[in-house]
């Protein structure tokens, strides 16, 4: 049986209305181990990412987009979390994907995989991108049933990649091919 979804979900560019968001959930300690953050970003810094968000991704060779849903609060829309491009690599063709769903109460909903499944879209079909690809910790199960449902397949193991408090975790690197190339 299907669920039935009453929401919609939108990717749109960062507006300057989102530096509060975006201070927040760049400087949570608890996420920092899945986007290799080590030190805090400061307002000023998301405010000027901001700025330069309209750039080409074939100059700044990343691409941003926030995640909003629609559908909740009589027809208001409200930001959930990002969805991010980088190490874009136009001669090959492929790019990072990196995904965050910022609040928990927000996670487990559907969010992320709609997200990703119109993220998956846009790379294809509109950046004609070969190949995407992902890292995501061994034990970050979320994230890989996220990526597994949505067609990436693992195709490396980085052995002692992660360094932890509780000592070095593995890696695993998933792809997704472009079904369109076959």
């Amino acid at each position: 049986m299907t669920k039935q979804v009453k929401y919609e979900i939108f990717l749109r560019a960062p507006e300057p209305a989102d530096v509060e968001l975006l201070y927040r959930w760049e400087n949570d300690p608890e996420i920092w181990h899945v986007s290799n953050t080590i030190t805090p970003f400061s307002k000023f810094i998301l405010e000027k990412y901001i700025e330069n968000a309209h750039l080409d991704i074939y100059q700044v060779k990343q691409l941003r987009l926030m995640i909003d849903v629609n559908g909740h609060d009589k027809g208001k829309s409200r930001t959930v979390g990002t969805i991010d491009l980088f190490d874009f690599d136009p001669y090959h063709n492929r790019a990072g994907v990196g995904i965050l769903i910022g609040d928990k109460t927000d996670r487990k909903k559907g969010y992320a995989t709609l997200a990703l499944e119109k993220f998956i879209d846009y790379c294809f079909n509109t950046l004609q991108l070969h190949v995407l690809y992902c890292n995501i910790t061994r034990g970050n199960s979320d994230s890989l049933r996220l990526f597994k449902k949505a067609g990436f397949t693992v195709s490396g193991h980085k052995k002692d990649w992660i360094k932890t408090p509780g000592g070095y975790i593995e890696e695993l690197f998933l792809q997704l091919i472009n079904p369109g190339d076959a």
